[in-house]
């Protein structure tokens, strides 16, 4: 009897063992992950699915990441791979991943990890310093933390991968791009001319500037083209010309958009006066752009200093540009007259510091910036959004024309504009006490479009108790925090989460609002929709009359009725109704040269001509011809974005790296007007700002008496019901053997 029991405990045991065998087998291809956070950051985006299913060539992944690094590195390690094996189940076959041993020297590494590392530093990806804890001492310890992306003949890197914050985003995008960048190479019916500009005379002068490498230069573009070259399908042509002695330097920088020197006698070398011109262009087609070579930084005490462009920074700047003049990213439209923020001049370098460069930048990623200027041209049709920021100037009924025919055509308009013009104080008052910039109202002629259209951006300022604190240096009157009442901090219960693109804003900061009210009639009459993206808390007021935005003097009102949540952004879509439906459509204004010069033709044109050749023509009354433009009364569907701020786009708003809310929201906002919402789902995912929720006191009394006294009398709550169970059970047992 024995003997049998154990024998079925045997087969028992090794039935159970297969079965968990089987099971890890089949867990290896058949399995399954559900991803229980709020924000799906585990799982991939609909556009990362899409992007590596839809690939036409080979795309090779190579991770070059160090092995057993300490937390969080670690944990980024993990969700890498993790991340990549997902785009592996949804992947076609052209797609692959490897992951390198790149562990260091110093731990007696195989000859193939040296290897590794060397292939890894030949891709552009070196070694990262991060800090490590070891036995209660903080170190320093150098790592490899990237990948490269390998698309046909294309390369992308990803140098440095310290966070999983917008990881996904990341590698993304850059499929797209070199799936988009592939397809356009290969059709490309002619080259893109690089052109490198450098007057010799320069030589010279190099050493005194700091700058004994220049006589190298043209050398070391040209290198750096043949190996773009080699990764652009040879769809590059480099060029490499020296203006003569005797050319006007002047014509030649205008007409190339590159810096001119000018030097004086420097007698002691016997090296006379003169100028050289410096800079590389590139165009293609019709497009033309330029990169910068020579960046010039003037520093207090120690004078002007003369740096030239790293080789690296150089070789990136060019395949930028080169993606750009293709038109790899989607065209967006920027209105670049009318007063708006000036789109910094990439030859301006490290000088300019001020304006839009990092919403400049981050837009460039995935878009190219079309600067658009209605007094030379008109909207392209092709354009899916139009962003105009901060207009100052009066717009034209032409120019008006122009913006509503584009929104009748379908085209998105992303406005951010303001309600005043901050003119600053005269030099000779800037140390007078209480005399800061002053406020002018705007009035553009934008405005009677906007109300049109149902809605209206009011001559004030919101103020809000709920701003952002300035700390008060001790120096100016010791210690505590400020209120800067301009500036609201926008809370998560009024961001409008009902669009996919804002689900994950949890909060923002912006700056100088002016509110917006809207005109229920023109709406409800066009049939158009509003929706609000975001408003100031309750606690929030209207500043009107005499603007004066000097924080030691603003203070909130009495009277509680005034304060009230106010409108700062807006969505309004429909197909709307023409501004000029029932007027006069505006002409485009003829300048007076452009009339002479056509008189001129003109006049040319009849001397040309015999009095018999002309006898032979028809007599006509031109008063009788009658034009007519194409007028489009009604549009197409079509959404217009109303912010009551520019200085959302400015870079003290906007990161570098575009984590931030602010970043987030802003390019979210220009990504849904260009039908790329799910792009915006994608990049908001993982923000890191995710604050708790407000409670009011008796909210946070309740919970602080909770954990000190309700927890304990819980607990002894429990363990006397526990003694009541087992006394029970006790007395069953007992029931049972009587």
């Amino acid at each position: 009897m024995k003997g049998k029991f154990q024998t079925d405990a045997y087969i028992k045991f090794l039935i159970y063992l297969a079965v968990i065998v089987l099971v890890n087998i089949a867990g290896l291809t058949l399995f399954f992950r559900i991803d229980l956070t709020g924000n799906r950051i585990y799982s991939l985006s609909d556009a990362s699915k899409a992007a590596v299913s839809n690939l036409s060539e080979p795309l090779t992944i190579n991770v070059f990441f160090t092995e057993n690094l300490p937390a969080p590195h670690n944990s980024t390690q993990r969700y890498l791979m993790d991340l990549l094996e997902e785009y592996a189940i949804y992947a076609n076959r052209n797609f692959n991943y490897r992951f390198y041993d790149v562990s260091p020297q110093e731990e007696g590494v195989s000859e193939k990890a040296i290897e590794n590392r060397k292939q890894a530093e030949n891709y552009g990806i070196f070694p990262v310093e991060i800090r490590v804890l070891e036995k209660d001492e903080v170190k320093f310890k150098k790592a490899y933390m990237g990948l490269v992306m390998i698309h046909g003949d294309l390369i992308e890197q990803i140098p440095a991968i310290t966070t999983t914050d917008g990881l996904e985003y990341k590698l993304t995008t850059n499929i797209q791009k070199l799936n988009n960048k592939i397809s356009k190479l290969a059709g490309l019916k002619e080259k893109v001319n690089i052109q490198l500009i450098m007057s010799s005379s320069l030589n010279q002068v190099a050493p005194f500037m700091g700058l004994s490498d220049l006589p190298n230069l043209p050398e070391k573009v040209k290198e750096i083209v043949h190996k773009l070259n080699e990764t652009n399908y040879g769809q590059l042509n480099f060029q490499f010309l020296d203006p003569p002695a005797d050319a006007n330097l002047d014509e030649v920088s205008d007409k190339y958009n590159v810096m001119t020197l000018k030097w004086p006698d420097i007698s002691q070398n016997n090296i006379p006066a003169g100028e050289g011109v410096i800079g590389l262009t590139m165009d293609f087609a019709e497009k033309k752009t330029s990169v910068p070579l020579l960046n010039v930084m003037r520093i207090p005490i120690f004078g002007t200093r003369y740096e030239l462009t790293e080789p690296g920074a150089l070789e990136e700047m060019i395949n930028e540009n080169i993606e750009t003049l293709i038109g790899i990213n989607e065209d967006i439209g920027y209105l670049a007259d009318h007063g708006t923020l000036a789109i910094p001049d990439p030859m301006m370098g490290m000088q300019q510091q001020e304006g839009i460069r990092n919403f400049q930048v981050l837009l460039s990623e995935n878009y190219t910036i079309k600067q658009v200027s209605l007094t030379n041209e008109n909207i392209p049709e092709s354009l899916n959004c139009l962003i105009i920021a901060q207009p100052t100037e009066a717009f034209s009924d032409y120019a008006l024309y122009q913006i509503d025919q584009a929104l009748m055509r379908g085209t998105n308009l992303a406005i951010f504009t303001d309600a005043f013009k901050e003119i600053p104080q005269p030099p000779q008052q800037q140390f007078s006490f209480n005399m800061g910039p002053s406020y002018q109202p705007l009035n553009t002629g934008l405005e009677k479009l906007l109300k049109h259209y149902g809605v209206e951006v009011k001559q004030a300022y919101v103020m809000d108790k709920n701003c952002f604190k300035q700390t008060v240096p001790t120096r100016s009157g010791g210690g505590g925090e400020r209120p800067i009442y301009f500036a609201p901090i926008i809370q998560n219960e009024n961001i409008n989460h009902d669009f996919d693109f804002l689900k994950n804003i949890k909060g923002l900061v912006t700056i100088n609002n002016s509110p917006l009210a809207l005109d229920q009639d023109t709406l409800k009459d066009g049939k158009l929709t509003a929706h609000q993206l975001f408003a100031s808390s309750k606690e929030s007021w209207e500043m009107t009359g005499k603007i004066n935005l000097n924080p030691m003097f603003i203070q909130p009102p009495e009277k509680e009725d005034s304060f009230k949540s106010i409108p700062l952004g807006y969505l309004i879509e429909g197909q709307f109704q023409s501004y000029f439906t029932g007027r006069e459509i505006p002409q485009k204004e003829v300048k007076e040269s452009e009339e002479s010069d056509e008189a001129s033709d003109i006049m040319e044109t009849d001397v040309s001509e015999s009095d018999a050749e002309k006898s032979k023509k028809p007599e006509m009354d031109l008063s009788k011809i009658e034009s007519k433009a194409e007028f489009l009364q009604a549009g197409k569907p079509a959404k217009i974005c109303i912010i009551g701020s520019s200085a959302l786009l400015k870079d003290n708003m906007v990161d570098t790296e575009g984590n931030s809310p602010n970043a987030a929201f802003v390019l979210n906002l220009v990504d849904m007007l260009n039908h790329r919402e799910k792009i915006a789902v994608m990049r908001s995912k993982t923000q890191a700002f995710n604050p708790l929720d407000d409670t009011d006191v008796v909210v946070k009394n309740a919970i602080k008496l909770f954990n000190i006294a309700g927890l304990p009398v819980l607990i002894v709550i429990l363990g006397l019901l526990t003694l009541w169970m087992r006394k029970i059970r006790r007395k069953r047992i007992q029931l049972m053997f009587q």
